[in-house]
Formats: C-alpha cells, structure tokens, sequence
C-alpha cells in the first residue's frame, strides 16, 4: 500500500467517526482529557471536525477555541503538548474521552489539572467517615500518592523534593531505589518492625516516581500482579 493510500484510508476512517459522533449546532463535541499514567482528569476542551483530524494526524491534541473561533493546538506555545496514547467515544457518540501523556502542567493557571477546586459536600465528609471507621480501602494512599506525584512532575514546585527527584532525572532516582532498597534489607536483617515500615515505604514512594518519570501507569504493574495471580490460581486448582 502507497503512502496516499494509507492516508486516503485514514481520511475514510476519519469520515466514517466523524459521522457517528454526534456534533452540537456549532459543530463542536466536547473531549474529556485523561492522564494516561495517573487517570486524573485533566481538562475540558471541545474539538471540531478539523481538530479531530488534525490530533489523529498529528499523535497530540488539537481543539477549537470558542472564545477566539480558532484551532489551537495544546502545548504550541507553552510546550505543555499532549502527546495521544488512545481517544474514545461514548455510548451516546456525543463526547470525546482523549488519554495523553500530559508534559507539564495541562491548565493555564500552572496547574497539574483544571479541576483543583474542590466543592465540599455532605456525603462526601460522610463517605470519609465511614472508611476511616470501618478501615475500608486500606491502599487508598496509594492513589493519593500517585496523584501527587503526577502533580509535581507537571508543576514542579521549588524546594519539593519530588521535583528534586525529577529534575536531576533518571540516574539520581535509580540511585535512590538502590540506597532505599538496602536499607530495605538491613531492616529486615536487624528485626526493626518500625525501620522496616519506613524504609519499606520509601522504596514503595521512589518506585512509584520512577514508574511516573517512565511514563507507566502502575495499573499495568498491577496488571502483571494480577495476570500472575490468576494463572498461580488456575495452576493450583487443576493439580
């Protein structure tokens, strides 16, 4: 197949979505943005039918600025892109969900995510209340922790020691997982319940900054923990 061909095929792909999306008057559907690594939602945006080629084309988010009547491209100027690991749409065909690999804050304001204002309500100090009572959901911190992490990957606060981690890069956070990891053992070597839980939670803490400094979703290490589980399940039920 020819270079036009392929693109000739993509075009036709791109024509058949575009008819099974349901578009507003204005010709607009709203894209819902997704941190692929993290699952935090990002932003809201609307894409057009040019902005829809134009990011399937192009591999990063394009959109249509209501308020300038214009495409933009995200990132263009800031250098914040979005570069795009899958885009779906819903049952309905009227809204676009796009996961990227975010660089750098995604909002205006500089942060992480649009939606850092929170609205207290009622059933959620509620539904708090009654996990921390009952104990449930034991590895909540974790998605806090990664959450955060996302968070100063893309701010980079000054005089964070996550962004520390991230800007002296690779080397500086493989160093330490290798101190944390040793002294991990040295822990358990010297019987200190008390070390160990700290050091333990130290690697646990540097493992997941080298996972979001990769690009991996820990979902996929949870995936392999997962897959291994059940084929361990399967082997032991058939012997």
């Amino acid at each position: 197949m020819t270079q036009s061909q392929a693109q000739a095929d993509n075009l036709l792909n791109l024509e058949e979505l575009s008819a099974k999306l349901k578009w507003d008057a204005s010709g607009l559907i709203p894209a819902v943005v997704q941190d692929y690594s993290s699952k935090e939602v990002l932003m809201l945006a609307y894409m057009n039918r040019e902005s829809l080629q134009l990011s399937a084309e192009s591999g990063e988010t394009w959109f249509w600025s209501r308020s300038r009547q214009e495409l933009w491209h995200k990132g263009a100027t800031s250098g914040h892109t979005q570069r795009i690991k899958s885009m779906h749409y819903d049952c309905d065909g009227d809204t676009l969900l796009v996961r990227v690999e975010q660089q750098g804050p995604a909002c205006h304001t500089g942060k992480y995510s649009c939606f850092f204002n929170e609205i207290p309500t009622a059933t959620v100090q509620a539904d708090s209340q009654v996990l921390e009572a009952k104990g449930a959901d034991r590895f909540a911190v974790l998605s806090k922790l990664d959450q955060t992490i996302a968070e100063r990957y893309a701010e980079r606060p000054e005089g964070a020691y996550t962004t520390y981690l991230f800007d002296k890069g690779l080397d500086k956070i493989l160093k330490k997982i290798g101190e944390e990891s040793a002294e991990v053992l040295i822990a358990a070597k010297n019987n200190d319940r008390e070390e160990l839980s700290a050091e333990a939670g130290d690697l646990i803490y540097h493992l997941m900054v080298l996972l979001r400094a990769q690009n991996m979703p820990i979902d996929e290490v949870l995936h392999v923990l997962e897959q291994r589980h059940y084929k361990t399940d399967i082997k032991n039920k058939t012997k």
